[in-house]
């Protein structure tokens, strides 16, 4: 008896084993408010790239020393309200204060040189211009009596020795006058020149004295423009060098939308696309100004300037996130973007049957996408619903 039970038993167990390899595996099973629906539609598909950035000054400066010198007091601090005239800082430099004295000094007796100078070219010019005078005198009166000497030898009353040596004298003192004429217009230009190079040795000393006013000027560190303080770099006791930076102030009115587009999506992005800026205390219209030419990081910049008014609280270095308008496509289907699927790509999708309580999966050809929905090349039509 025990045989036979345990034998039946075995029979019973191989039965059961090969009626379940015959069945069918039995489908997953999920709940449906667990699942995101999409339906596919026809129309209208609006092209959009989405990326996170900040926003920077479109207009900014940033103030370096002109010279060497101690800070001595910061007056105001970072996010203060500043006017161009603005104090921010003031310094000091001992030498620099010496140095701007000797320019002074410098161009002063620059000054009475100059001025010596021209008294003295002015009394060669009136030396010069009397003797060209003298000349031209002596010689008039010798061509005078050339011609008196003429008529009186035509009459035998002068006798030819004479009037020869009268035309010599006159002769004589032409190629004199000639020659003084050109000296004194060569001496016109040796004054010219002599005056041309003192006037230039007093500008380069009035250059000179600028410069030292305006490094002793920018040692009260100004704002130079109105907006915001952004930062400022030393310290009070603090000693910097010439080029050293030392404060950088921004217009808060004129702000730019610094966006990073992953690369992937960046190769439909040109010039003045419209796009929208989320600060996340509204949202403000631009458009495309500016595509930086490098990838970094895998992402590329692109420079969004704003057509609309920006919302309270918008300021430099605030993120926000932009979405830009790259294209617009009539009359094609499309679906929500599923998580899975790249865009000229394929995607397994789950499409629900016509009662809506089963799905079957579908291998789905993607098209051009989007940041919300995908073009649908393949695989599906309108009215689908699916997973």
């Amino acid at each position: 008896r025990k045989t036979v039970l345990i034998s039946l038993g075995a029979v019973f167990a191989i039965a059961v084993i090969a009626m379940l390899a015959t069945l069918d595996p039995a489908a997953p099973t999920v709940e449906r408010d667990s699942v995101f629906f999409g339906t596919v539609q026809r129309g209208e598909l609006v092209r959009k790239v989405r990326g996170p950035g900040t926003l920077v000054p479109a207009d900014e400066r940033w103030i370096a020393a002109t010279t060497d010198a101690l800070v001595e007091r910061q007056l105001i601090k970072p996010g203060a309200a500043v006017q161009p005239d603005t104090v921010i800082l003031e310094m000091s430099n001992p030498e620099l204060s010496q140095t701007l004295q000797e320019a002074e000094l410098e161009l002063e007796a620059g000054l009475a040189d100059h001025l010596a100078l021209e008294v003295s070219m002015i009394n060669r010019r009136f030396e010069g211009e009397a003797r060209l005078a003298e000349i031209r005198a002596e010689y008039l009166g010798a061509k005078l009596q050339v011609e008196a000497e003429a008529e009186l030898f035509e009459k035998n009353i002068v006798s030819r020795l004479d009037y020869e040596r009268s035309k010599l004298a006159e002769e004589q003192l032409a190629t004199r006058y000639d020659i003084e004429k050109r000296r004194v217009a060569q001496a016109e230009r040796s004054i010219d020149a002599e005056l041309a190079a003192s006037q230039a040795r007093l500008e380069r000393l009035r250059n000179v004295l600028s410069l030292r006013r305006e490094q002793a000027n920018a040692l009260t560190v100004r704002a130079g423009i109105e907006g915001v303080l952004q930062e400022v770099l030393p310290e009070a006791g603090q000693r910097v060098t010439t080029g050293t930076t030392l404060a950088r102030v921004a217009r808060t009115d004129s702000l730019l939308a610094e966006l990073r587009i992953p690369e992937v999506q960046a190769k439909d992005l040109v010039l003045n696309q419209p796009a929208v800026i989320d600060t996340r205390n509204g949202t403000a219209r631009g458009r495309v100004v500016r595509i930086d030419p490098a990838v970094v990081s895998g992402s590329v910049t692109v420079d969004i300037e704003f057509t609309d008014a920006l919302p309270d609280g918008a300021r430099p270095d605030l993120s926000v996130s932009g979405t830009i308008e790259i294209d617009r496509l009539d009359d094609v289907v499309y679906v929500g973007r599923p998580v899975t699927g790249q865009a000229e790509g394929y995607a397994s999708l789950f499409r629900l049957s016509s009662v809506g309580s089963d799905a079957t999966r579908v291998q789905v050809k993607l098209g051009r996408g989007s940041v919300n929905e995908i073009e649908v090349v393949e695989g599906l039509v309108p009215g689908d619903q699916v997973i």
